[in-house]
């Protein structure tokens, strides 16, 4: 005789609602990987015309990956200036946010 098969759902909670991101809060910086795909982007898709967004970044991976460390290393410093420019931001950010709700 087959068992019967149960089925059972979890329902998520309502109680709990995200928080909403604040619309000022500086902007995350980019990784090299992106800064590398910024850049190639139109000279691949001038390259395969017709290409489909998602064979883009395929494309955009395997040319990533066939880099060399030398050859990487500009996009990483690109990187390495974004993320100090965030961490720069959201410190004047956090910092102006304390104020906020000392004189409040």
């Amino acid at each position: 005789m087959p068992k019967e098969k149960t089925t059972t759902r979890k329902t998520k909670t309502r109680g709990v609602e995200k928080k909403k991101k604040d619309p000022n809060a500086p902007k995350r910086g980019l990784s090299a990987y992106m800064f590398f795909a910024n850049e190639q982007r139109e000279s691949v898709r001038e390259q395969n015309p017709g290409i489909s967004f998602g064979q883009v970044g395929k494309v955009l991976g395997e040319r990533w990956k066939a880099l060399s460390d030398e050859e990487r290393r500009p996009y990483e410093e690109k990187a390495q200036a974004d993320k100090k420019r965030y961490e720069d931001e959201k410190a004047s950010y956090n910092q102006a946010a304390e104020e906020d709700e000392e004189s409040a």
